[in-house]
């Protein structure tokens, strides 16, 4: 005889009990409001794409981490972000595409790379971009922290810091020391002083250039003061570098929209160590801290980049967004228990007949649904202790009682969970309670 097969979940695979499944989709609800109160279409990619084209720009540990497979004739690989699936659409639908061209997404992505607490191999991303044809307004830059802001309020974050910088300021700076050459060596490196420090950073600094120069690093990442004075700094450098110009100009300039666009300044700093390491962001990049927890790292990020689409077209289609890694996200708050999952059940009230006779139940539980209201019904043939621990184990709020008197008098009764309030009452005034306290 054939032994069982033991059921397990494969590492680097989130499965959530219910009501952690019930909060997280709260979450992404909440995170796909907001989204469209911009005005972003939804989209939805393939989550197997052409190996070739979903390749294009792949390369080093990303494609190590990438899943691919044949198929016949076809070699396949699972998206590994949605950003290269989204300059591939943008690219093939480019006649039928209206710009500038405001998309989210929200889906699932895959990476090869070796499971760690918090850390999938399948995992949520929620993306917002704003793709332009041939330019695309600094302007745009700024609604992006507005986004932000706005979604993470109303995720039920107060203290929260949104950190913008520019990277045409940081090339600018490493083309007047004459380092654009290992621009993105110190980018990576600068990227990470807020886990390593100055001084550690300036250590690797000193691997790859004079102390002089990395002396200038080190004294631009310490600038100081509140934003209209980090700014200030930044143009008493007098650097005479076109591209260093051209990025205050534009951070001057989304710093200003960014008020504008009613975000707080204390939910919003410049910070000059922001650097963002993927190579395509070219101005503009974000960062976001929850003050109380800044071990989780950023929990939002993005930025500028001008060649989206440079492996598929020559056409240039510049372009700026925003992801929440939203499994990873989810995972640290339940985790450090900034949020709980309380909540088991989706349902307002809880059915449960006292009789064999299921046909009240059935016709309430319909009219119910009729307005709205969430019905789950206990049907079972279980004493009616066991229906009550049921009603108890899923926090139901309210209970509904049909046993013979309720079918021969064509009532209910209608018991409140919370406060212990039991009444006999008619469908329709049943049906006022229960709106009345909708979820």
């Amino acid at each position: 005889m054939k032994g069982k097969i033991q059921p397990k979940t494969l590492p680097g695979f989130m499965e959530l009990l219910p009501n952690e499944q019930i909060l997280f989709n709260k979450m992404r609800a909440i995170i796909q409001e907001s989204y469209e109160q911009y005005g972003f279409v939804p989209l939805d990619t393939p989550i197997i794409e052409d190996a070739n084209v979903l390749l294009a720009k792949a390369g080093g540990e990303t494609e190590k981490q990438i899943y691919r497979f044949e198929k016949g004739d076809t070699d396949l690989a699972l998206r590994f972000d949605l950003t290269v699936p989204l300059a591939k659409y943008v690219t093939e639908y480019y006649d039928k595409l209206s710009f500038p061209f405001k998309r989210y997404q929200i889906g699932k992505v895959y990476r090869g790379e070796k499971p760690q607490r918090g850390r999938y191999r399948e995992f949520y991303q929620c993306d917002v971009d704003i793709i332009g044809d041939g330019e695309l307004s600094i302007i745009n830059d700024a609604e992006i922290p507005s986004i932000i802001y706005n979604t993470f309020k109303k995720l039920g974050f107060d203290d929260f810091t949104i950190c913008i910088n520019n990277r045409k300021i940081l090339n600018g700076l490493f083309s007047s020391l004459k380092l654009e050459d290992i621009s993105s060596e110190i980018l990576r490196i600068i990227d990470k002083i807020e886990k390593i420090g100055k001084e550690e950073v300036k250590k690797e600094l000193l691997v790859l250039m004079p102390e002089k120069k990395a002396n200038v690093i080190i004294k631009f990442l310490g600038i100081g003061g509140n934003n209209e004075e980090k700014i200030k700094e930044l143009e008493n450098m007098q650097i005479n570098n076109e591209i260093f110009n051209e990025g205050i100009k534009e951070i001057k300039e989304v710093s200003k929209f960014i008020e504008i666009f009613g975000v707080p300044e204390e939910n919003y700093k410049i910070d000059l160590s922001i650097a963002r390491g993927l190579d395509y962001y070219t101005g503009t990049v974000y960062e976001t801290f929850l003050n109380q927890y800044k071990n989780l790292g950023s929990i939002c990020s993005g930025g500028r980049y001008d060649n989206l689409t440079e492996f598929y077209t020559d056409r240039k289609m510049p372009g700026v967004g925003i992801s929440i890694g939203l499994s990873r996200l989810f995972f640290q708050l339940i985790d450090n228990k900034i949020i709980s999952a309380t909540e088991e059940t989706i349902a307002e009230v809880l059915i449960i007949s006292m009789t064999d006779d299921c046909e009240m139940c059935a016709k309430v539980a319909a009219k119910l649904r009729e307005k709205g209201i969430n019905v789950q019904i206990n049907i079972e043939q279980q004493k009616i202790g066991k229906k009550f621990k049921y009603a108890n184990n899923i926090n139901a709020n309210y209970v509904i009682i049909i046993g013979d008197e309720e079918i021969k008098n064509n009532v209910i009764t209608l018991k409140d969970m919370n406060s212990g309030e039991q009444n006999t009452i008619t469908l329709d005034e049943t049906i006022k309670i229960l709106q009345k306290n909708k979820k």
